[in-house]
């Protein structure tokens, strides 16, 4: 279809929730080829469709490596029915470009979504891979939540940020997660 333009960290859009997809419309169909197309071209592994100024809840994922040899997946209305364990993740965003920090994430996830023909299915992802890091991230957009909402050094995400010439962290979107960074200091222990 078409490579659109990746909004960029500070654009209103990325902090707006999404609209449910009452019907997997041809509209909705092209919205997923431009969500492909504009994430290949940016050499990205997930894209929702906020990013592109797009409100629906609908994002896409390819995570095919040679560890994890999966196709590419559509996510439309997604929901996660189970989360546990918890992880430090490094990660980055494609509207937030060079910028990488440390976030807290759940090791094991289990969502169901719509896929693009509007079916619907439940797809497990456990052990802090790739997969699990992109579904909780891509997932987020659709709430207006973005990465660095839950990095665990504030400094260093600013410190990040101001290097790439993007705003600082709002500090009002920071979310706390007393119970997965508890988990992650005592895995450090270990």
């Amino acid at each position: 279809m078409a490579v659109k333009k990746v909004l960029k960290y500070g654009e209103e859009s990325l902090r707006q929730p999404s609209k449910d997809v009452h019907k997997v419309s041809n509209k909705i169909k092209d919205l997923v080829k431009d969500l492909f197309d504009t994430m290949y071209t940016n050499n990205g592994v997930g894209l929702a469709a906020p990013q592109i100024g797009v409100n629906y809840r609908v994002f896409v994922v390819d995570v095919s490596t040679g560890d994890e040899p999966l196709k590419p997946m559509v996510f439309i209305n997604p929901k996660f029915i189970k989360k546990s364990g918890a992880f430090e993740s490094d990660e980055g965003c494609l509207s937030f470009p060079e910028v990488y920090t440390k976030v807290r994430r759940y090791k094991n996830v289990t969502i169901k979504a719509l896929d693009s023909k509007g079916r619907s299915f439940i797809l497990e992802a456990n052990g802090g891979t790739l997969l699990t890091k992109a579904l909780q991230h891509e997932f987020d957009h659709l709430d207006g939540v973005l990465f660095i909402d839950h990095a665990r050094d504030i400094d260093d995400a600013n410190e990040k940020l101001a290097k790439n010439n993007l705003p600082e962290v709002e500090k009002d979107k920071l979310i706390e997660e007393p119970a997965l960074e508890q988990e992650i200091l005592k895995e450090a222990t270990k």
